[in-house]
């Protein structure tokens, strides 16, 4: 939790325990956290230099630690002023990137990011960059930031950035396809279901895209594309996509009607899947369910609808607003 101030494990062991105990000397210290006493001389000095501890003039050898509010308030506001400075200076830098961009050339407006650490870094930097939406197109075959992905959206979802995401039915049979959804269901994202995704596509801000550059060697490569008419494409190609696909329903991220003449939480989440284009052995799969117990559920939304066909079903499902896109 300090490592943000500068403090490593070891270090913030020592001065937690340091505070615990009010006093110790190293051999003790050490013992209280299982470490050799050259290591932990080596944290004690390191926490008399960020002000956290200090030796006992009255016994020495024995080290006291500095009052938490005193010194890590210390440390906070030192933390602040450095991080004021580093916001001013991006934003003077971002001026002068303004200043130099007023009339970019045409060769300025896209960039060739090459090389699976390249565009993965690049891909954390767009959405970590991101300050009010990320629209986002998922394809069944995500390659090179699929690791990544979780991490920069739950930090960007946590600083309030809105995500927009539409996933192809493929991404749900994937092993983990339904689990990440539901993940990002519980971030707040929305999520939206086709058929199909023309291409892999990431928008921030409606400033700034990426796209994967298909090419015939096996090194990756994408567009990272800049404000032009290439991205107002891009972000209409989102647009259209998004109006066309189907709100996603997993892990309780539907709204159920209380009362026993409607769908609970799970029929919502069959219904979800079976309108994405799952079979019912793969929304049995994706939800643990067992067959014929999926196939329950679809039978008891097609009595509450008054369908007798499951074309009937989804048709009674949109005018009842279980599937409304809204």
């Amino acid at each position: 939790m300090l490592t943000a101030l500068g403090l490593d494990e070891m270090d913030e062991s020592a001065y937690r325990t340091l505070v615990s105990v009010g006093a110790a000397d190293a051999p003790d210290l050490a013992r209280r956290l299982a470490l050799s006493e050259p290591d932990t001389g080596r944290a004690l000095r390191r926490l008399e230099r960020h002000g956290l501890a200090a030796q006992s003039s009255a016994r020495p050898g024995r080290w006291v630690a500095a009052p938490p509010a005193v010194a890590l308030g210390a440390l906070l506001a030192q933390q602040r002023h450095e991080l004021e400075k580093a916001e001013l200076a991006a934003a003077l830098l971002a001026e002068e990137y303004r200043a130099a961009a007023v009339e970019p050339a045409a060769h300025d407006l896209v960039e060739v990011v090459t090389g699976a650490p390249a565009v993965a870094q690049r891909f954390l930097q767009l959405q970590l960059g991101a300050a009010d939406e990320v629209c986002a197109l998922v394809t069944g075959n995500p390659v090179v930031v699929s690791g990544t992905e979780n991490e920069a959206e739950e930090q960007a979802a946590g600083r309030g950035v809105r995500y927009r995401v539409v996933v192809e039915r493929a991404v749900l049979d994937l092993p983990d396809g339904t689990a990440e959804s539901t993940a990002a269901l519980h971030r707040g994202e929305q999520v939206r279901v086709v058929d199909r995704v023309p291409t892999k596509l990431v928008v921030a801000d409606r400033s700034l895209a990426m796209v994967p550059l298909t090419s015939h060697t096996s090194e990756p490569a994408a567009l990272v594309v800049h404000e032009s008419g290439l991205l107002e494409l891009l972000s209409e190609l989102f647009e259209s996509v998004w109006r066309t696909a189907l709100p996603l329903r997993l892990g309780g991220s539907g709204v159920a009607e209380e009362r026993p003449h409607a769908p609970d939480g799970t029929d919502l989440e069959v219904l979800s899947l079976l309108l994405a284009g799952l079979t019912d052995e793969s929304v049995a799969k994706q939800l643990g369910l067992g067959l014929r117990t999926v196939q329950r559920r679809v039978k008891r939304l097609m009595e509450l609808a008054g369908a007798t066909t499951r074309l009937q079903l989804g048709w009674h499902c949109h005018e009842r607003g279980w599937v409304a896109r809204d």
